[in-house]
């Protein structure tokens, strides 16, 4: 995070706000910027969603459902304006360079959606740009915005696991899973970049890096189960079904990988979105040698312990984190009412909102993308060279 910035705001103005891609993710980052001064009034910032840009054409009509004040089909008319403080990029990974590049040397704020581009050196040179810019960013990595990550976080800080020994990581999703399903930009490497890797993995390395720190090598295998599938008929989201000719998959379903930690940690890691029975099951189980805790993104106000037992016979409990775990008091009044997925962007807006204000923020940004990124980077030349890859 930088602590100066051309485009810094007091917390007393309004925050002058574009989206670039109106798909699902776009209309989160709308509603997110929307609900701020709702759960932070503190802050002082008032969004205003003064334009959205998509190139089709029929989701004008969601731009005014939003309360856009405009709707264009280029993002460079976006940009280019001199009324816009941040911009969310939330368009498929092959325009997120580009936009992403001219967002901060235009002086504007970023909130990038994950992976930030198609590679680690489409990533690197946003990273570069916010950097030459001075401008503030946030990166999509929403799971570690969970209180109950951070609760997990506090505690290996704490030491209360003592010595890491193992982090097992496992994001399945069965989104890919049925055949017919659409051939969408996600399954041709020349706007995807990667298959899952892109996809589930990048999150899964930030949250695994969040809770037990770096990963430092790594060996990796990846499977292709479903080598074709239909054109789509239509616009989509990845859940659509296809109705044209079949097209071939570039990349991978699954990625299985053993992976070591700065700590001495040894770890797994296992994504696929092919899972059947599988929604959204993301998972951390980290064990030390004096402790264990375990979060699973489908009981998000839970954290699973085991501390403070004997070595041997150790039993688990189950925590419904309060409302001093993380942002919890803003959302809810007690333990119990958990928070859902559109609340971890609604915390991410909030950080990178701090950040512009010049408040101290803890948010992902466009670095810990970088690292991901690398990471992801490393795994492919495992896949392709089949042996450890040093980070």
């Amino acid at each position: 995070m930088t602590t100066e910035s051309p485009g810094r705001l007091r917390a007393s103005s309004g925050l002058r706000v574009a989206v670039v891609g109106l798909g699902w993710m776009g209309q989160v980052h709308a509603r997110s910027w929307a609900r701020l001064p709702q759960h932070y009034p503190d802050l002082g910032l008032r969004p205003r969603l003064v334009a959205a840009a998509d190139p089709v054409p029929s989701l004008r009509s969601i731009a005014d459902a939003y309360g856009f004040e405009t709707f264009v089909g280029d993002w460079r008319a976006l940009v280019a304006r001199d009324d816009i403080d941040v911009v969310s990029v939330t368009g498929p990974n092959h325009v997120h360079r580009d936009v992403g590049v001219a967002v901060a040397q235009a002086g504007k704020h970023l909130w990038i959606e994950k992976p930030a581009g198609r590679n680690a050196g489409e990533t690197a040179q946003i990273a570069a740009a916010v950097q030459a810019a001075g401008v503030c960013s946030a990166a999509g990595f929403n799971y570690r915005n969970a209180p109950a990550v951070g609760l997990a976080r506090d505690l290996v800080a704490e030491g209360r696991l003592g010595r890491l020994e193992q982090v097992d990581v496992r994001f399945l999703a069965d989104y890919a899973a049925h055949p017919e399903g659409a051939l969408s930009w996600r399954f041709a490497n020349a706007t995807a970049g990667s298959g899952v890797l892109g996809d589930l993995v990048c999150h899964a390395t930030d949250l695994a890096r969040y809770v037990a720190g770096e990963i430092v090598e790594l060996v990796v295998d990846e499977g292709r189960f479903i080598a074709s599938r239909p054109e789509p008929a239509a616009a989509g989201s990845h859940f659509a079904r296809g109705a044209g000719p079949l097209g071939p998959v570039e990349n991978e379903d699954y990625v299985g990988a053993l992976l070591r930690f700065s700590s001495g940690a040894r770890g797994t890691l296992t994504a696929s979105r092919v899972a059947v029975g599988e929604q959204c099951a993301y998972e951390i189980v980290v064990h030390g040698d004096r402790g264990a805790l375990a979060w699973d993104f489908r009981r998000m106000g839970e954290l699973r312990t085991c501390l403070d037992q004997d070595y041997q016979d150790a039993s688990w409990s189950t925590v419904l984190v309060g409302r001093d775990a993380g942002e919890l008091a803003r959302f809810q009044p007690a333990p119990g009412i958990p928070l859902g997925y559109d609340d971890l962007k609604v915390i991410e807006a909030y950080r990178l909102a701090s950040s512009i204000v010049g408040v101290v923020s803890t948010g992902a940004t466009i670095d810990d993308a970088l690292t991901a990124a690398r990471t992801v980077e490393a795994m492919a030349l495992s896949i392709a060279e089949r042996r450890w890859v040093t980070l």
